[in-house]
């Protein structure tokens, strides 16, 4: 416990004195390195629990900038950060919320290029991206540098979450195992389009911290294997089943 200060111990006592985190626990995370894909409806909520969690380096990349319409979902940002790049927002309101998390700013666009350099320096991926080239690149990333990856999406009023660590062997699928190719270009609305319920993007982007908290402590079960389903309208929850393919384009055996 040394290595915290007297701020440290106030700050995470609800967290040290849970049994399952303690003192060592709460150490893991805070050397913990977690990337964020996106500084938006969900990657607001999940930086912030992560940020107040401790984690000791949350590195965020994006490169779009606040508009008015995402403050009806991204609590991230305020009215006062509107023109401002997400990246630049998001590290000040994390260094309001807790100075004790270093905030890696990467103010670009995830692609082929950058991608294997931006996810290889950290050590678990939290996807809160909104488009389906993304979602593969991060997946297939992931499995090739051997990340674990923690990805959640939001669309009206539906929110669905999975673990994804086939990097580990059989039984854990990746995402091609479920989503093997992106659907065809058009064939679904984005947000902007469809419309999205902004709250949904706080129970879903706090299950993604909660999920990420869970994989760098061990702690219960992972969602690795289970995809988890949330109809808002219905108030409803319902996971189902996810199986490795064994003829997998990436993580397939044949």
């Amino acid at each position: 416990m040394s290595s915290f200060t007297p701020d440290e111990l106030q700050r995470y006592a609800r967290h040290i004195v849970l049994p399952e985190v303690g003192g060592a626990g709460q150490q893991k995370l805070k050397q913990a390195r977690v990337l964020l894909i996106g500084a938006g409806g969900l990657g607001s909520p999940l930086a912030l629990y992560l940020a107040a969690a401790g984690i000791g380096t949350i590195g965020i990349v994006d490169n779009d900038r606040v508009d008015v319409s995402n403050l009806q979902r991204q609590v991230l940002h305020d009215t006062d950060s509107v023109g401002r790049l997400k990246t630049e927002s998001a590290a000040v309101a994390i260094a309001g919320l807790n100075p004790h998390v270093r905030v890696v700013e990467h103010s670009q666009r995830l692609d082929e290029a950058n991608a294997e350099a931006l996810i290889g320096a950290y050590d678990i991926v939290a996807d809160g991206s909104d488009n389906f080239s993304t979602r593969f690149l991060v997946n297939d990333t992931c499995y090739r540098l051997g990340k674990t990856l923690v990805t959640a999406a939001i669309l009206r009023f539906d929110g669905q979450i999975s673990t994804f660590k086939a990097h580990l062997g059989a039984p854990h699928p990746c995402y091609r195992c479920v989503f093997p190719e992106p659907p065809p270009a058009g064939s679904i609305p984005a947000c902007s389009e469809a419309g999205v319920l902004g709250a949904l993007a706080g129970i879903m982007g706090s299950m993604q911290a909660i999920e990420v908290i869970k994989e760098i402590l061990d702690l219960g079960d992972s969602l690795s294997g289970r995809l988890l389903l949330y109809d808002a309208l219905r108030g409803d929850f319902r996971a189902v089943r996810l199986r490795r393919d064994p003829h997998c384009r990436l993580c397939g055996s044949h």
